[in-house]
């Protein structure tokens, strides 16, 4: 049995009438084929509960999962920030799909994370498969993804890898939502419990590099990074970015955080976690995952052509080896503000490394992977889960 997946956007402004013709172009591409699966990425310009109302009087009462983002892509095309929704329609396959959500993100994001698995794991029923990936949506402006992500791996285990992404609010940073059936949801998280006969790859990379020796984070206070190296973490980054690249004269990217250069955690094996950086109120450094003190990081750099190839990279590890029939894909909105005008090559360098596989993906606040490593809340990153 295999998968079949088909996908339909519109860029309507009212919401019925978008809701009615995505959906009704990601059924009509089933060729009669009733759907398991629906997932949906939305601008927050919408009415959003008019929006998956009229998403459900096509698609029906089959599980409705997704988030709100800034742009997304279906094949090699780019739909820009505040612009449509896109709609994918899936059969199970030999696949078996568990979906949960929780709400209260704030109110303790690692007992969310364990409920939430628990709960979609239950949903598939009570015969097991032997393996199982975990496909997440969350609040993208919820500050402990990380913990959330831990919560799930309690309960899930580390044989399960975990993917996915952050709702995102087209830039606006005021409210992101994810969808569950019919609800539109905020401070919450959902999720889709894959149950499969054979083990899915979660590939994930940032094409990122270190500018700078490494460096201990000395003292912080929750997002705040108030010293690096016991001098001011502001006048710390800001000399790397001078000593890197002097020519630049707008260094802070749109929302005031610095599109261009990040903090890079290193991991035991000497890789990175990108951590973007802003300016608050207070003209401090602040990141969008808290730092832990005495982390050890390294101030990072990128460029438009790091970026395009290992979104490449990305998508070709991902469906290499598979009788593939869709490629999701979650990539981080900071990318699209570093490629700027090259934004739209990002899905064709996807497309064109997934060959006939078609991708379906979304622009987001934080990308979530967690395979072989501890840690599995990124910035700046791109994964994929090809199905």
């Amino acid at each position: 049995m295999r998968l079949r997946a088909a996908s339909g956007s519109s860029e309507a402004n009212d919401a019925v009438e978008a809701g009615t013709a995505a959906a009704t172009e990601a059924m009509a591409g089933l060729n009669g084929r009733r759907p398991s699966m629906i997932i949906v990425y939305a601008s927050v310009r919408y009415d959003l509960p008019a929006l998956l109302g009229a998403i459900r009087d096509v698609t029906g009462d089959v599980p409705l999962v997704g988030e709100t983002s800034t742009g997304h892509f279906r094949g090699a095309a780019l739909t820009g920030p505040a612009s449509g929704v896109a709609v994918l329609a899936m059969t199970s396959g030999s696949y078996r799909f568990g979906v949960a959500s929780v709400e209260r993100l704030s109110a303790g994001a690692e007992h969310a994370g364990m409920q939430l698995a628990g709960s979609a794991r239950a949903a598939i029923g009570p015969e097991r498969t032997p393996y199982a990936t975990l496909v997440l949506f969350a609040d993208g402006l919820a500050t402990e993804h990380q913990r959330l992500v831990g919560g799930i791996h309690r309960v899930a285990g580390a044989a399960v890898p975990i993917v996915g992404g952050g709702a995102a609010d087209d830039r606006r940073l005021s409210q992101t939502f994810v969808f569950h059936d019919d609800r539109v949801l905020s401070d919450a998280a959902v999720a889709v419990w894959i149950g499969s006969d054979h083990p899915l790859r979660v590939t994930v990379g940032h094409g990122w590099h270190a500018i700078g020796l490494p460096l201990l984070v000395t003292k912080t206070n929750g997002q705040i990074v108030s010293e690096i190296a016991d001098r001011p973490a502001r006048e710390v980054f800001d000399e790397h970015i001078r000593r890197s690249d002097r020519a630049e004269p707008n260094r802070v990217g749109p929302g005031d955080y610095y599109s261009r250069h990040a903090l890079g955690l290193i991991e035991p094996d000497g890789t990175h976690l990108i951590r973007g950086v802003f300016i608050g109120d207070d003209e401090m450094i602040h990141t969008f995952v808290p730092l832990p003190v005495y982390a050890a990081v390294q101030v990072m750099a990128c460029d438009e052509g790091e970026l395009l190839a290992v979104s490449h990279d990305v998508a070709e590890r991902a469906v290499a080896g598979r009788d593939a029939s869709v490629l999701l894909v979650f990539s981080c909105v900071s990318r699209l503000d570093v490629l700027q005008d090259r934004g739209a090559e990002e899905a064709i360098r996807l497309q064109a490394a997934a060959a006939n596989v078609p991708i379906f993906g979304l622009y987001t606040y934080g990308e979530f992977a967690r395979t072989s490593n501890v840690a599995g809340s990124h910035n700046s990153a791109v994964t994929a889960v090809a199905l």
